[in-house]
């Protein structure tokens, strides 16, 4: 009942009007004092809300919140859709429904997420309504050595689903797993594996994408980042864009479990941000300075390192351009 009764508020502050303590009482069912508290949690949720006298209350931007309904429409046919207003991790809760035996596949997805996790178990900063977290639970065959380069080619579908919504965007892609605009981080792919070594593998494919986040929520993030807010004139409502992502990810992984990456590789020769560039590999024996090559079928990617052509693989290794 809390829970709901914080996202009922939220709903109504959405529209980033005043809204008098009264009226939003009224609305909810509480008194004022009550509302006064349950403003205060929203902070928590990494919303700025303002306190006018004689005015009542508003959030500093309005929010475009994501449509349950028309998401599942989107998804009717081809998945099931789980809407958590808020959670703690997409990626968790797939997992969880794949402990659960629950049938694939799965599209989740959240306002907010309290513990959301990025590759090599980096925080991913949530702050709610303000971003697009996502993710994909799916059953594949083969076991986990038929999955190289399956974050590349969900790099490539989430690519394909920007050009669709915001055209002109020009995204490309950094191997292995981070979306980019202008040198700047705008999202990423995080994939987790639940099942058999060698039989059915019940695979997550996570995306996080900064969609419209104040500076404030931002404060934590440690790298140059950007949104598709400061990207692009008009960004895609985040329903619009959550089902082109969802859509562009179930149709990858459909192709995907019977011809793997190979069809996916062409394209994400295009969008590679890395080829024929110098990066360093950061590994177990710690730093190298090379130049990218591009990928191999598999996934890995080839790295010329004083003189001689090495092979990387994405579990083993994280990548820097310089």
């Amino acid at each position: 009942m809390e829970a709901n009764a914080d996202q009922a508020l939220i709903r109504r502050l959405a529209d980033g009007r005043f809204h008098s303590g009264a009226e939003l009482g009224e609305a909810l069912g509480i008194s004022r004092a009550a509302i006064w508290k349950r403003i205060r949690r929203l902070e928590q949720l990494g919303l700025a809300v303002e306190s006018v006298r004689g005015k009542g209350y508003r959030l500093s931007s309005p929010l475009d919140l994501l449509d349950p309904e028309a998401l599942e429409a989107a998804f009717r046919g081809h998945a099931a859709l789980r809407f958590l207003p808020v959670t703690e991790s997409t990626n968790g809760d797939a997992l969880a429904l794949a402990g659960e035996g629950v049938s694939s596949p799965v599209v989740i997805t959240t306002e907010f997420q309290s513990a959301g996790r990025g590759r090599r178990g980096r925080a991913w900063q949530s702050p709610f309504g303000a971003n697009l977290y996502l993710s994909v639970l799916y059953e594949l065959a083969g076991g986990y050595s038929a999955l190289g380069g399956l974050s590349l080619a969900a790099g490539v579908a989430v690519a394909r689903a920007l050009e669709r919504e915001a055209p002109g965007l020009n995204a490309g892609l950094k191997w292995p797993n981070d979306l980019l605009v202008d040198g700047a981080k705008l999202g990423g792919v995080l994939i987790e594996l639940a099942g058999e070594m060698d039989g059915r593998v019940q695979v997550v494919v996570g995306v996080g994408l900064n969609v419209a986040m104040s500076d404030r929520q931002a404060d934590a993030i440690d790298q140059n980042w950007i949104d598709l807010r400061q990207a692009c004139p008009a960004p895609p409502a985040r329903t619009a864009l959550a089902g082109a992502v969802g859509r562009e990810l179930l149709a990858m992984l459909d192709r995907f479990a019977v011809d793997g990456f190979a069809p996916f590789m062409a394209e994400f020769q295009t969008l590679d941000l890395c080829l024929d560039r110098p990066v360093t590999v950061h590994g177990p024996d710690g730093a190298r300075d090379g130049v990218a090559r591009g990928v191999a079928e598999d996934g890995a990617l080839c790295v010329d390192i004083d003189g001689e052509r090495r092979w990387v693989h994405g579990g083993e290794v994280s990548l820097r351009l310089r």
